[in-house]
């Protein structure tokens, strides 16, 4: 599982090729061509199974950012500002349930 602020190992596309075609040629086995390459044996079996599927690894399919980044920073003042209330009338919400209790 990755851990919070890992960095990525990234690939060149003809390394990843050039893996994937030794296993096709039946060259060598996973296991081996990750010694060969130094890339992680669980990388290359991805790549084999997505090959498989016709998944094209060679491109990267992850977006750069994830969606909630990129929307924090397009947040405008007003926009913080209407949370905000929201927020309030919330508070008030559930401290007038606590009082009914």
């Amino acid at each position: 599982m990755a851990s919070k602020g890992q960095i990525f190992a990234k690939h060149s596309p003809e390394l990843k090729e050039q893996i994937l075609k030794e296993y096709f040629e039946g060259k060598a086995g996973p296991k081996s061509l990750g010694k060969k390459y130094g890339v992680p044996l669980k990388t290359i079996e991805t790549w084999i199974r997505k090959t498989k599927l016709n998944i094209d690894v060679r491109i990267d399919h992850r977006p750069g950012h994830s969606g909630r980044y990129e929307r924090r920073n397009n947040l405008t003042i007003e926009d913080y500002k209407e949370r905000y209330e929201i927020l309030k009338k919330y508070q008030a919400f559930l401290q007038a349930q606590r009082e009914k209790k």
